[in-house]
Order: structure tokens, then C-alpha cells, then sequence
């Protein structure tokens, strides 16, 4: 059986890398096949791609050339460990993903939709999530935690990541049965609880099973 395939999305600081992590652990304990990816990166390559494509220091990069970086990182991951993973029946957690590049250069940078679509379903090769989770927090709580040491999409100007925000909310309302907003909670505690129940509800609606053995009764 196929396995499934879960993203994290949301702005700047809006707990994905906690939130994903916290999910991770809590399948694995449960006994789950499960991998953890983040993007840009998961492969050796696409970590290399990270770098460029973060580096503050790389002003000279324009919108295209960010979008096609993306892409080729992605097509790697994909190729490498997404796509034989989920032959495998594996869940694949993953910190964003092409919704993350519809949002950040379509809506942010304002390349094409259409086109980034199209690139995006050929770098993929038309994999797409089975859920996705999109972490809500309010802009300016968001802007407000990103810290000193600031990478190159975080030093963009507000508008630039209200644009984002937005992009995130229209997707959202198109897809309505694949991404499921879950607003920031005071506790991650809570916020993990509220994730939880949507990605069980997922799994017992396809009837996942975890990987535990039962201990056999003493004879």
C-alpha cells in the first residue's frame, strides 16, 4: 500500500520545524515507518542548494533563478527519498513543500502561478500531499520572532510576507479537504494536540497500521 504523504507549511516562525518534529517523534513512538524531510534539503544535494538559496550574502539572485533552485532541489528530494519512500509504505513527514514555493514566489516575488504549477508537477512528478498542515499565526507575532541572525528570505520587507500570508489563506480555501489550518497556540503542547487528531484521523481513514508487534500471550 501506498504510503502517506504529510506537509507543514506556514509563514516565518510559525512552528513548522517544532510542530513537524514534535509529530515525528510522536508517530515513531507509536510504532509508525516514518522519515522526516525538510526543504530546501533531505538529500546532498538539495543541502547545497539550501545554502545558496539562504545566504544572505546572495543579493544578486533573482526571482526566476530562486524559483528553478527550489525546484531543482525538490526534484532531487523526490527522486532520492520522497517517492521510494511512499513505494515502501512509509509516512513521509516533510517541512514544507511546493505549496511553500506557490505561496514565497508566486504570491511574495510574483512569478506566474501557472507556471510555477506546471514546473512544480515536473519536478515532482505530480506527487502530491495526502494532508497538509498549515500553522497560523498572526503576522505580527510572526515577524516579531525572527531572530538577529536573519536568512535571505527572512530580511524581505512585511509586505512581501503579508503577501505570503495571504497566498497560504487562498490555497487553503481551494483546498479545503487537503490543507487544515491549525492556529499557534499559546503551549505546543496544544497546538501538537490539535495536529494529532488531524493526522490520526488520516491514518485510521486509510487504515495505516503502526509497525508494533503485540506481545503473545504466555502459554
Amino acid at each position: 500500500m501506498r504510503g502517506k504523504f504529510i506537509t507543514f507549511e506556514g509563514s516565518e516562525c510559525s512552528g513548522k520545524s517544532t510542530q513537524s518534529k514534535l509529530l515525528y517523534q510522536y508517530l515513531k513512538n507509536k510504532g509508525y515507518d516514518v522519515i522526516y524531510l525538510r526543504e530546501p534539503g533531505g538529500t546532498t544535494v538539495s543541502e547545497k542548494l539550501r545554502k545558496i538559496l539562504l545566504d544572505p550574502q546572495n543579493k544578486s539572485l533573482t526571482p526566476m533563478a530562486e524559483l528553478l533552485l527550489y525546484m531543482a532541489s525538490r526534484a532531487q528530494t523526490v527522486k532520492e527519498v520522497i517517492a521510494p519512500a511512499l513505494t515502501r509504505g512509509k509516512i513521509v513527514l516533510c517541512d514544507r513543500f511546493l505549496d511553500s514555493t506557490i505561496v514565497y514566489q508566486g504570491y511574495g516575488l510574483g512569478i506566474n502561478l501557472a507556471l510555477i504549477k506546471y514546473l512544480g508537477r515536473f519536478a515532482t512528478n505530480a506527487i502530491k500531499p495526502d494532508l497538509t498542515i498549515l500553522l497560523d499565526l498572526p503576522l505580527k507575532k510572526a515577524l516579531g520572532g525572527i531572530g538577529f541572525k536573519k536568512d535571505r528570505i527572512e530580511r524581505r520587507w512585511s509586505s512581501y510576507h503579508l503577501r505570503v500570508k495571504k497566498g497560504y489563506l487562498l490555497l487553503a480555501a481551494a483546498e479545503p479537504k487537503r490543507i487544515k489550518i491549525v492556529k499557534l497556540q499559546d503551549k505546543k503542547e496544544e497546538t501538537q494536540k490539535n495536529i494529532r487528531e488531524i493526522v490520526c484521523r488520516l491514518l485510521v481513514k486509510s487504515k495505516v497500521k503502526s509497525q508494533k508487534v503485540k506481545p503473545q500471550p504466555k502459554s
